[in-house]
């Protein structure tokens, strides 16, 4: 059974930093593209960043251009996901999830994780 598991989030004030992970069990990671997405209260989810097989990157949101970054280690089968500078507009549950496009579409992906919930506030 393909399964996600998100972690590292948590209350941070505005400007700090978190590094999320994305652990994948029962499949191997760098087999698919990995995106992760938040979602806040209300709101639909959206994409943040994704990337490929063979580290082929895309960035999503221009407000997350020059602050998130995403990388993968395989030997860890780990995705995660740098944010720096953070803002309370990056408030949300993150979600990591797997998907055979290279997308920033949430509808291309599945086999997603319980999520993780960061919180910007001072």
């Amino acid at each position: 059974q393909l399964q996600l598991v998100e972690s590292g989030g948590d209350l941070v004030q505005p400007g700090g930093s978190l590094r999320l992970s994305c652990t994948a069990s029962g499949f191997i990671l760098d087999n698919y593209h990995i995106g992760w997405f938040r979602q806040a209260p209300g709101k639909e989810r959206e994409g943040v960043s994704c990337i490929g097989r063979g580290n082929f990157v895309r960035t999503a949101a221009d407000s997350v251009k020059g602050r998130f970054t995403i990388s993968r280690d395989n030997r860890k089968n780990t995705v995660y996901l740098q944010m720096n500078s953070l803002k309370p507009e990056d408030t949300g549950i993150y979600y990591c999830g797997a998907g055979r496009e290279l997308s920033l579409r949430p509808a291309d992906f599945g086999s997603w994780g319980q999520g993780t919930q960061v919180t910007v506030s001072s």
